[in-house]
């Protein structure tokens, strides 16, 4: 075979798609020709296809030392130094074959492709605008004039560029990909998953297909299906930080805060200083109460990128929960610094100072309300929020009111609640918990006294008691815990399924419980779980644990559901933004608390008044302590300095000393509470 019956050869193959073959005749060609300027380019090509960039770039080389004024393999190393994420690099190339040919139309699109990725849209839009009038019928450029419109915040031209590619080219995989990311920006989330799922469809295992169609998943809340895209693309390119970085989002929603800190360790193994890694890095520390490791990621996200406002607000929240309650603010108001326009970085530093007259906040606030009706719903809950504390503050409590009459009112708009099934729950609780049944199923439970449910409504003093409780050397405050929620719903039906529950499986669930409480702490004798919630849950808790102890903290009604009413709560409580439905619920968990009174055995339940608690600190604390089995400790009266997380709404007001000030505070709006009023007077 000469050399040139070779080429040939490996020519057909390669137009036939036939990649590897071609590849070995061209090899075969260059051993008896090694200067043959068209083997060495081709089979450059065809490395590049084969994601073999360094061996492409080195064949290129070779061509330009043999022809140094050749403008196709200028424009091809420029290509392939594209590919290898060397846009700067790239463009010196592709600038000399432009000098060498200025209307190459490919030579345009290629270094508009450098100029986009460098972010010099402007300049890329031109240069594919160029491309487009040497040749119009290029899909390709079409398709990339609408990804610099994009990347210009312009997604919804971007579209109809990209459509007009897939019209002149219907299985162009990289266009469907960009369609995709454009209906993305729109939020248009459901749409572009069936564009990336068509780009692959069509183009097979690119790694960006997929990590696009996992961001679009993700946004879906389909994250389980994003976790196999992100799979998919780290197996073709197992070293792409974003790539990881998008995994371990993924993990991070469903909960998997130790899988997701793999992952991104992993990204920022690849990208050190990847700042959104450290943030995200540091939201899995913090889910999982590592608050000093989470600092240090989130203050590392701040030192990679100075700017970075979600790092500087997640950083503050971190220090709240600690106590650390003036560096909070510090974070906070660089929050607010670097993005004014985000109400709810105003909320956060709202909720760790007081307003005074000509404080600059309140210009910021007052700015940011003039614009209310282009802010996202969130934002504008949260702007009224802000600025109701603010009022407050001031002591102008009519506008103060007025602000949380309006933000109670878009939160309940945005939020999901059956009050008749809620409601309804809360009395079949009652009925379904008789005294025969707690008489039948008594003592069968797991025996152990190691947990404190500290219980009650929102608001009503339960973090101030655990704050109390957790200052003693011998008990852990474990915070807002779900898993006996979690564990008393699988495989049933609550309450309904506790009437069929054998011992066994009442022990089987105190059991479980345990292990995953005594993981917090494992050598203490006490550890609270404070989810006020778990006053719906007080009967099986006994059957499940008959040796815990249940702490059930009580406050004026109206004080308690005020409270509830003037906060806005990171989650659940979907009862708590409308007066009368607050007090229906109110009347509801009075009714069953008053019913787990009548049927819990002397001694199971121990009742703490709010009131009484603010009234005489002392002898109050001391019961509790008494309750819990244990000696006295002096420690409990310094709560306030206990040096621990607290994740609640709470966060600030328990780093103080008892305050009586909150007792009696609805008689300040009294005038404006009559739905509260009149559903709690029933």
């Amino acid at each position: 075979m000469s050399a040139a019956q070779g080429f040939a050869g490996g020519v057909s193959l390669q137009r036939q798609g036939r990649l590897d073959q071609a590849a070995a005749l061209y090899e075969a060609v260059l051993e008896l020709d090694p200067r043959h300027v068209g083997a060495l380019h081709n089979l450059a090509l065809i490395r590049a296809r084969q994601e073999r960039p360094g061996e492409a770039a080195s064949l290129l080389r070779h061509v330009l030392a043999l022809r140094p004024d050749e403008p196709t393999a200028h424009l091809s190393l420029g290509s392939v130094l594209q590919a290898m994420g060397q846009p700067e690099q790239a463009i010196a190339p592709i600038e000399r074959a432009l000098a060498l040919a200025p209307d190459l139309a490919a030579a345009h699109y290629e270094l508009g492709n450098a100029l986009l990725a460098l972010g010099r849209a402007e300049e890329a839009l031109l240069r594919f605008d160029r491309a487009l009038a040497l040749d119009g019928g290029s899909a390709a450029a079409l398709s990339a004039k609408g990804s610099a419109l994009q990347a210009l915040g312009r997604p919804a031209e971007a579209l109809d560029w990209h459509e007009r590619a897939l019209a002149l080219e219907p299985g162009f995989a990289e266009a469907h990909n960009n369609l995709g990311t454009a209906l993305q920006a729109l939020g248009r989330h459901e749409e572009a998953s069936a564009h990336y799922a068509q780009a692959l469809a069509l183009g097979g295992g690119a790694a960006d297909f997929h990590v696009n169609r996992g961001k679009a998943l993700h946004r879906l809340g389909r994250d389980e299906e994003a976790i196999v895209e992100y799979g998919r693309a780290l197996a073709l390119r197992p070293h792409d930080a974003e790539a990881l970085n998008d995994f371990g989002n993924a993990l991070q929603s469903l909960g998997r805060h130790e899988a997701a800190i793999e992952r991104y360790r992993q990204a920022l193994a690849q990208k050190p200083g990847f700042a959104a890694a450290h943030n995200n890095l540091a939201n899995s520390l913090h889910a999982l109460d590592r608050h000093a490791e989470a600092i240090a990621e989130y203050e590392a996200a701040l030192a990679a990128r100075p700017d970075n406002a979600a790092a500087a607000s997640n950083l503050g929240t971190a220090l709240r929960e600690l106590g650390r309650l003036d560096e909070a603010r510090r974070a906070f108001e660089r929050a607010v610094e670097l993005a004014p326009e985000r109400a709810g970085f105003h909320l956060n530093l709202a909720e760790v100072k007081r307003f005074a007259a000509g404080d600059p906040q309140l210009d910021a606030l007052a700015a940011l309300a003039r614009h209310e009706a282009a802010l996202p719903p969130q934002d504008r809950i949260e702007l009224h929020f802000a600025l109701a504390k603010a009022q407050a503050d001031l002591g102008a409590r009519a506008a103060s009111f007025r602000h949380l009459r309006q933000g109670n009112a878009l939160k309940r708009a945005e939020t999901a609640y059956d009050e008749a099934a809620t409601l309804g729950l809360l009395a079949r609780i009652g009925d379904l918990f008789t005294p025969e049944l707690m008489r039948a199923k008594a003592g069968l439970g797991a025996a152990s006294e190691v947990p404190v449910f500290i219980v009650g409504m929102p608001r009503s003093g339960t973090s101030l008691v655990e704050q109390i409780l957790a200052s003693h050397p011998e008990i852990f405050g474990a915070g807002e815990l779900t898993d006996f929620t979690a564990l008393a719903s699988e495989g049933g039906a609550f309450p309904e399924d506790v009437a069929t529950m054998a011992g066994a499986a009442l022990h089987n669930l105190g059991t479980r419980y345990l292990d995953r409480l005594r993981a917090h702490a494992p050598e203490v004798r006490r550890i609270t779980d404070k989810l006020p919630a778990n006053f719906l849950l007080a009967g099986l808790i006994h059957l499940a644990l008959p040796g815990a102890r249940l702490i059930h903290v009580r406050r004026d009604p109206v004080d308690t559901c005020w409270s509830c009413y003037a906060t806005l709560f990171t989650a659940g409580q979907p009862f708590a933004y409308d007066l009368a439905e607050l007090g229906r619920y109110y009347r509801a968990y009075d009714a069953l608390m008053a019913h787990w009174r009548r049927v819990l055995p002397a001694g199971a339940m121990l009742e703490i008044r709010y009131e009484d608690l603010v009234a005489d600190l002392a002898g109050e604390a001391r019961r509790m302590i008494a309750y819990c089995g244990l000696d006295w400790d002096e420690a409990c009266l310094g709560f306030h300095r206990t040096e621990r997380a607290v994740r609640t709404a709470s966060a600030a007001q328990v780093r103080q000393p008892i305050y009586p000030s909150s007792v009696g505070r609805w008689r300040d709006y009294e005038g404006e509470l009559g739905p509260l009023l009149e559903a709690l007077a029933g």
